[in-house]
């Protein structure tokens, strides 16, 4: 007997892009459903230093990545009824380039320790997804590699590296410039190195040591001791060309700890600002009066950021600040934001405090080491549903008018 909603001439189908899903597609969809979901699947498959690594902040407890999220949840939005929402459009312009939906990949340090050749599948999975892929200064692949898997949607970030009038911060941005990297992201936060507590506790150092504890959490995670037999111990591939033939991962990681971690001053930026001649944004804005010095020394993006709770237990939440950079700013700079964006409800709580465009990490992160080679285009179907489903509870239909929803 037909449905009852198939004899009203509806559909109990789902709305796209869900629709569009092959089997195994909606069998993840079926599996993880939710931020939380993946979260607790990758917590089981990765060693506990390393999902550690990447789930805590700075101080005991991760309480400023707990204040991320409550921050988060705190933005409200009253939906307007009585609209057609039936044709729902999730595309934008960011730089001149054209994106399925208002997200992007952040950049990841490392991410290979927490999941074997994340950076790549997230890659693979951003082009073909429409949508930007951050590759970080210490990712484990290096500029020309991610460049050549994203060749549509590759930004790189930098962290500085201050030696010798920043010699080599110049030849990263070449090295950026002529792999084709779309926008240049320069990561200010990082004045120095904190101290992460949970990584002191675990003895994950750089360069990385085998203690008897690792042994043991990698014994407990076969699934992620296999990845990494076949792939190989991580390192950061873009540093690999500073040092002498044959340096391993041990020297490439003693390069990195000793040149990184300092301050990038203004004057650092704006040598990078001359030397970059595509869009270019700075990461880790959180004072009105830093986003104004971007913008005063050309910069074209401003990516409002705690750095994912990992640097200040005292910083406020990226979305607080977002009001107050956007009244600075005043259509100056386009505005972005990263910091607890776990699903397509954050992207949309995001526009409506004042953001252009949306960044996510763990969310990504978590997807891959829960499932795999297909956990990037999970995430990305996922957070793309739910936008959809959320800009259609609102009663909106464009990324212009998630936007103006609080004014």
């Amino acid at each position: 007997m037909p449905d009852a909603l198939e004899t009203a001439g509806l559909t109990t189908a789902p709305p796209p892009p869900v629709a569009a899903l092959d089997a195994e597609g909606l069998r993840l969809r079926r599996l993880f459903p939710h931020y939380d979901a993946m979260q607790a699947q990758a917590r089981r498959r990765a060693p506990r230093f390393a999902y550690d690594y990447a789930a805590n902040g700075v101080g005991a407890g991760s309480p400023n990545v707990a204040h991320n999220r409550a921050a988060m949840d705190a933005v409200r939005i009253v939906p307007r009824y009585g609209l057609d929402v039936s044709e729902i459009d999730t595309r934008v312009s960011l730089f001149g380039q054209d994106y399925a939906m208002p997200l992007g990949v952040s950049p990841m340090g490392n991410p290979g320790i927490v999941w074997p050749g994340t950076g790549a599948i997230l890659a693979r999975a951003a082009q073909k997804a429409r949508i930007p892929y951050i590759g970080s200064t210490v990712a484990n692949e290096s500029i020309e590699t991610l460049a050549r898997l994203a060749p549509d949607v590759y930004w790189f970030q930098l962290y500085a590296l201050p030696a010798q009038q920043h010699r080599l911060s110049l030849d990263l941005v070449r090295r950026a410039e002529v792999a084709g990297a779309q926008v240049l992201v320069v990561t200010m936060d990082v004045p120095c190195r904190p101290k992460r507590v949970g990584d002191v506790a675990n003895g994950l150092e750089v360069p990385f040591r085998w203690r008897a504890r690792t042994l043991r959490d990698i014994a407990l995670s076969p699934a992620w001791a296999l990845e990494t037999l076949r792939r190989g111990r991580p390192g950061f591939e873009s540093l690999r060309a500073y040092l002498p033939e044959g340096a391993g991962i041990f020297d490439i990681a003693a390069f990195a700890q000793r040149e990184m971690g300092q301050a990038i001053t203004w004057d650092a930026v704006a040598r990078l600002r001359d030397a970059w001649p595509r869009a270019m944004v700075v990461k880790g804005i959180l004072h009105p009066d830093d986003a104004q010095r971007a913008v005063e020394i050309g910069c074209d993006g401003i990516l409002v950021s705690n750095h994912g709770g990992r640097q200040s237990d005292a910083a406020p939440a990226g979305i607080e600040m977002l009001p107050a950079i956007r009244e600075r700013v005043a259509g100056r700079a386009r505005i972005l934001l990263d910091g607890s964006v776990r699903s397509g409800l954050d992207m949309l709580r995001g526009l409506a405090m004042g953001a252009e465009f949306t960044f996510a990490a763990r969310a990504f992160l978590w997807s891959v080491v829960a499932i795999g080679e297909a956990g990037g285009d999970h995430a990305a179907n996922s957070f793309l549903e739910e936008l959809r489903s959320n800009m259609g509870q609102v009663g909106v239909t464009t990324i212009e008018e998630a936007r103006a929803l609080l004014g």
